[in-house]
């Protein structure tokens, strides 16, 4: 007779939606964050991004329009908060987007 304790150690970790556009499965690349849908590693475009390349041109050249540019703010946002949750800092988020001013 299997125990329950065996049992919750043999499960599979399941699928993280880590956002709108990032997941991490452990049935796709190993686990690792990557953008839903593809196999294009968050970690990838992150390089793309200190590299200093322009968000258009990750996302429609070097990786073809398979992701949008709001799954690279998505990576970059998420990599922030990692960061500032790692040394225990304050995760600001950003207030809604404020009205216009009514012309006089």
């Amino acid at each position: 007779m299997k125990s329950g304790k065996n049992q919750a150690l043999h499960r599979r970790p399941k699928r993280v939606e880590l956002g709108q556009y990032v997941v991490a499965d452990p049935d796709i690349c190993h686990g690792k964050p990557t953008f839903k849908g593809t196999r294009i590693m968050v970690w990838q475009v992150l390089d793309d991004v200190a590299d200093g390349r322009s968000w258009e041109f990750i996302c429609n050249t070097r990786w073809g329009g398979r992701i949008p540019t709001a799954a690279v703010t998505e990576a970059v946002r998420l990599a922030q908060e990692a960061l500032l949750t790692l040394y225990k800092q304050p995760v600001r988020r950003p207030q809604g987007k404020r009205p216009a001013l009514a012309a006089a």
